[in-house]
């Protein structure tokens, strides 16, 4: 998908419809929907050919102020799919090289950080997380290294998760365990695919 549709999934999100006095509006006033407007812009400029050059480092300047206000931290290189919302945000931190599926929800203080492994050798394997479609990560909860969420999947508040999570589970604790399988996605204003 481009960017442009993944920003208007993204306003879908933030105020189940589109449209781009939403778009505006939002953008002026929620310091979470800014910083994901402006990670959106950086990608369209990264990918525009004509224009890229010119408006990559001024969208790369309002990203930092949007992420700086928004007190969080979020590289406009994340492989982040449609519909990316953000609740609350304080203290958000996601690595460059997460990738994040559609209809995600991340809470503040959530932290999606790189694992590095060092083997006897000495060589180094740096991996990062990746949510499936429609995960929920409660209020600072930490992935790292190479985890897979499953789908549809809750993190619960403060959980500490270093294992692949199955599809459509609720997992909470420190290290995380399931609770529960087989439960409903929680997305609001799911953006349609």
């Amino acid at each position: 998908m481009s960017a442009w549709t993944n920003l208007k999934a993204d306003t879908f999100r933030q105020y189940g419809e589109f449209g781009w006095s939403h778009l505006l509006v939002g953008a002026l006033r929620n310091r979470n929907y800014r910083a994901i407007v402006t990670m959106r812009l950086c990608q369209i400029a990264a990918t525009s050919v004509v224009f890229g050059r010119v408006l990559l480092p001024v969208c790369k300047v309002l990203h930092h102020f949007a992420t700086h206000l928004a007190c969080i931290d979020l590289s406009w290189k994340i492989d982040a799919g449609p519909g990316l919302a953000i609740t609350h945000g304080w203290g958000l931190v996601v690595s460059p090289g997460a990738r994040i599926g559609s209809n995600c929800t991340l809470f503040h203080g959530v932290t999606l950080g790189r694992r590095d492994q060092i083997s006897a050798d000495g060589s180094r394997l740096t991996r990062y997380p990746i949510l499936e479609a429609e995960v929920w990560v409660g209020p600072h909860a930490i992935i790292v290294g190479g985890v897979t969420v499953g789908r549809g999947s809750r993190i619960g508040g403060g959980a500490f998760v270093s294992k692949d999570i199955p599809p459509y589970s609720v997992v909470s604790g420190n290290p995380a365990v399931v609770v529960k399988s087989n439960c409903v996605p929680d997305v609001m204003n799911p953006a349609p695919n």
